[in-house]
């Protein structure tokens, strides 16, 4: 039976973040490559793309998704090593037992992160978090880092404040002096376009966001907005969900001109791919494709998506679906286009549970 669901406002959230997950093993395996740039992904000859590297490459400007190429360029002795999912799952499995050994309630999120809610326990958050960090280290020999909050968006921001293998909590009489200074990009659902909207109307911290009215915001971003006059302020409501399945991972852009060209959508849409394939090589390289889609929306807010069944992210197939979408618009012009793929099913192992801890 799992603990009773509590209150969000009672909430004691943790977010473990495992140190270079991928990169950590290969060296726990090698020893010799200790203090070395390393990464892990990409193909012989500097083809394909990062799926992680170590600090020591980060030092270098090397990060995960970047084409292997750009990252031979800027560090030319970086080690790059070939994935090797069986060995990763393996350990996520011996780290999702620790985990459950403390709640049931965790949500997974990737093959490195995941959210645990702790708030039945009896011992502060803050302590179960750093034991949690000493068994993984003992038990497995890698690092993780932490991050404890009264919800899931300020325990991830958190996890990430003193990385590596470091721990940070906000508590809850923390949380309006937290947020004031933090800068807009780190609120979760966030991204680059709408950060760059938000600076086109003077706003880089919450503390300025919280200055903008929610009827306004929701007039500029829509729905959204809404969330956006919450999170700013640190209200997060989400529960954490031990069933959570990602079933789909998709990108969108709004034009501030609409488009009536469809070459001009093409060279939109080849951005958009090129951000979801290094979306998929950073965090996502466990899980199968079953199809691919392509979604407009016209000037008069019609919108349609073309999809496809499709293994992966092929620029060949995105482009035949735009065009399909667009044809529909019968000549309509174009003020957004996404695009995104859909998951398969997580096939279950022997005993009907995931072998991954995260995803």
């Amino acid at each position: 039976m799992q603990p009773t669901a509590t209150r969000p406002e009672d909430r004691q959230v943790v977010h473990i973040d495992m140190d270079c997950f991928y990169a950590a093993i290969e060296i726990r395996e090698r020893p010799e490559l200790a203090g070395r740039p390393v990464a892990v992904g990409g193909r012989p000859g500097g083809r394909g793309v990062l799926t992680t590297c170590n600090y020591e490459a980060r030092k270098y400007g090397c990060r995960s998704a970047m084409p292997a190429f750009k990252a031979l360029e800027r560090c030319p002795h970086l080690v790059i090593l070939p994935v090797r999912f069986d060995l990763y799952r393996a350990e996520s499995a011996r780290i999702r037992r620790i985990l459950l050994g403390y709640t049931e309630l965790v949500e997974p999120l990737s093959l490195d992160e995941a959210y645990l809610d702790v708030s039945h326990r009896a011992t502060p958050a803050g302590a179960l978090a750093g034991e949690i960090r000493d068994r993984i280290r003992a038990e497995t020999g890698l690092t993780a880092s932490a991050g404890v909050a009264p919800n899931k968006m300020l325990a991830k921001i958190a996890s990430d404040w003193r990385k590596p293998d470091g721990q940070f909590e906000i508590r809850p009489a923390e949380v309006a002096a937290f947020m004031e200074s933090l800068p807009v990009r780190k609120i979760w659902g966030v991204g680059g376009k709408t950060a760059e909207r938000l600076g086109e109307m003077g706003v880089e911290t919450c503390g300025q966001l919280q200055g903008i009215g929610v009827g306004e915001l929701h007039r500029r971003f829509g729905k959204f907005g809404v969330t956006l006059w919450e999170l700013c302020r640190g209200v997060d409501r989400r529960g954490v969900n031990p069933d959570r399945e990602r079933k789909s991972l998709s990108n969108e852009r709004t034009f501030g001109s609409d488009l009536a060209d469809i070459d001009q959508g093409q060279r939109e849409l080849a951005a958009l791919v090129g951000e979801l394939a290094g979306d998929l090589a950073a965090k996502h390289t466990d899980r199968a494709v079953r199809s691919v889609f392509v979604k407009v929306k016209f000037a008069d807010f019609q919108q349609t998506t073309a999809e496809q069944r499709c293994p992966g992210p092929q620029g060949e197939v995105f482009e035949a679906l735009l065009e399909e979408a667009w044809m529909r618009g019968g000549g309509k012009a174009v003020r957004l286009i996404g695009a995104g793929v859909r998951f398969a099913p997580r096939p279950p192992d022997g005993g009907g549970q995931q072998l991954e801890l995260f995803g």
